[in-house]
């Protein structure tokens, strides 16, 4: 990769103790599991994914998300259960809310217009939510193990979204560069 250029993603984090919850699990998951890729970024639910920018340049995306976010209100988030995309990814599932959907699509249209960053995945499948804690390094008989461990475990948890987050890449990990406050009341 270029010098110049950076990795980026936005996202939805919660709030630190359901953070530290779903830490908890996707330790269970590189302990039991040998699954370690998911402790590489805080826990989030992916708005935009991945995409390269000049790293000169952050000042333009920051100031986009920051008028994108100053005109939607805080979002109702819902974790409940967990699910998978087989044979590699296990997640907790977030409930399809119209109001999540809409801030998803409306992000994506925004980026896409105001910077030109576009991401071709994306533009061919539903968005998809969700919160992973396992992928990547899960091996095939591990992801079976697990998700036999974890296919009917409960787990719920409500919050309220009330920024969007810039995170970074720095070569190692994904960590949070920046937050816009969801402002509209």
């Amino acid at each position: 990769m270029d010098k110049t250029k950076s990795r980026f993603f936005i996202a939805l984090l919660p709030p630190q103790e359901i953070q530290d919850s779903v830490n908890e699990i996707k330790q269970h998951f590189a302990d039991c599991y040998a699954s370690r890729a998911a402790q590489k970024s805080p826990p989030h639910i992916t708005l935009q994914p991945p995409f390269e920018w000049e790293t000169a340049s952050v000042p333009v995306i920051e100031e986009c998300l920051r008028k994108f976010a100053g005109e939607r209100s805080p979002v109702p988030v819902t974790l409940s259960g967990f699910s998978a995309f087989p044979p590699r990814v296990i997640y907790i599932n977030v409930l399809k809310t119209p109001e999540l959907l809409t801030l998803q699509k409306e992000l994506m249209a925004d980026v896409e217009a105001s910077l030109g960053i576009v991401d071709p995945v994306s533009k061919t499948r539903p968005f998809a939510p969700h919160m992973t804690v396992a992928y990547r390094d899960l091996t095939k008989p591990n992801f079976r193990a697990g998700w036999s461990e974890f296919q009917h475990r409960q787990l719920q948890f409500d919050f309220t979204a009330t920024h969007i987050t810039l995170l970074i890449h720095d070569g190692k990990r994904w960590n949070i560069h920046s937050e816009f406050p969801l402002a509209v009341n």
